[in-house]
């Protein structure tokens, strides 16, 4: 059985001033009528039941969760009191998930991911899910096969040895890596064998609580705790325990120790949304490779990003700009420091 968990309990902070500590990016209307985690949820839909898919968020966010997806059952949304990192939230939701389904498998992934091709994606997860259910201990990643030599993204390293599921390919995992630089990004592009890590996998709930008993063993006896706690005191319970597990990532914690690790080299069109650049890679444009969102005039100028939230706002004779207005703030630079917002931001606020 296949159930979905979508991590969503990020800040954005890279897509600020629009994305707010209390309205982040995942719960924005960044690319179309959906905001990311609608997105997200509809395409899962189609291949897993509402009643299947949960979502991990902070308190802080529930309320935004609710609203933006009310077919989702109230149980479904798993709450961490703080944020932990990636290892606990997952430990903490397969507990739970397992309790519902116990022989349950979890595709775990991020809630704010741009996914081009929708069948070809599902399609990916099911093979995944088949291999998983040959050997349960195993746990099977996604991984992109890489087009430019990007700084951008962590990367895994495959070996040569292959195995056709379904007519995918399944490869051994021989090791993760981070963000590289660009020389060092140019090399795993021409080796040929590596790909980008999107953050999406497949393994059994059981699989996510041994390894996390391997190798996080104080965030296993903490989380086991709170899951053996009765309903009525569980809230209590996790409030009071949760802060005391290990503030550690998933990859760190548990994904560069584990052995039986696969990946499924992917195109399905991914993209990780991470930073406005994603938008005007995904935004229409004007003819002037302008993007233009809300009520904007951009008048003799080109290769700019303008988004309204309720204010008209007239752009002229300005080339590679960027202008942002949130609730709070209006935001106005060139497009060259859109690296620097989380940077821009600590000095604003």
């Amino acid at each position: 059985m296949l159930c979905a968990l979508i991590m969503a309990g990020g800040k954005g902070e890279r897509f600020w001033p629009l994305s707010t500590d209390e309205k982040p990016k995942q719960f924005l209307k960044l690319l179309g009528e959906d905001t990311m985690i609608q997105m997200t949820v509809k395409r899962l839909e189609k291949l897993i039941s509402v009643e299947k898919i949960f979502v991990v968020t902070a308190k802080r966010y529930v309320n935004l969760v609710k609203e933006q997806l009310p077919n989702l059952p109230e149980r479904n949304i798993i709450v961490e009191p703080v944020g932990k990192n990636t290892a606990p939230c997952i430990g903490l939701s397969a507990f739970l998930i397992h309790k519902y389904y116990k022989d349950a498998s979890i595709v775990v992934l991020p809630s704010d991911h741009l996914i081009v091709d929708e069948e070809g994606f599902r399609n990916t997860i099911k093979a995944a899910n088949g291999f998983i259910e040959n050997n349960k201990d195993a746990i099977v990643t996604l991984g992109m096969r890489p087009d430019r030599p990007e700084i951008g993204y962590g990367y895994i390293k495959y070996s040569k040895t292959e195995e056709i599921l379904n007519g995918f390919e399944v490869r051994k995992v021989d090791k993760f890596v981070e963000k590289p630089n660009l020389e060092t990004a140019k090399e795993y592009l021409n080796e040929g064998n590596f790909l980008w890590n999107g953050g999406m996998f497949v393994w059994k709930c059981s699989t996510v609580i041994k390894l996390t008993k391997e190798y996080l063993a104080n965030t296993y006896k903490v989380l086991s705790e709170i899951a053996a706690t009765s309903e009525d005191e569980f809230n209590m319970v996790l409030e009071n325990r949760y802060p005391q597990v290990d503030n550690v990532s998933v990859d760190y914690g548990i994904m560069e120790k584990a052995e039986n690790i696969y990946v499924i080299p992917s195109d399905f069109g991914w993209d990780d949304i991470g930073t406005w650049y994603s938008v005007e890679r995904y935004r229409d444009k004007d003819d002037n490779n302008n993007v233009c969102v809300g009520d904007i005039k951009n008048i003799e100028g080109s290769n700019n990003i303008v988004v309204s939230k309720e204010k008209p706002i007239v752009v002229v004779g300005l080339d590679d700009v960027f202008v942002v207005e949130s609730d709070d703030i209006i935001f106005v630079g060139k497009k060259e420091d859109i690296e620097r917002i989380k940077e821009i931001k600590n000095k604003v606020i």
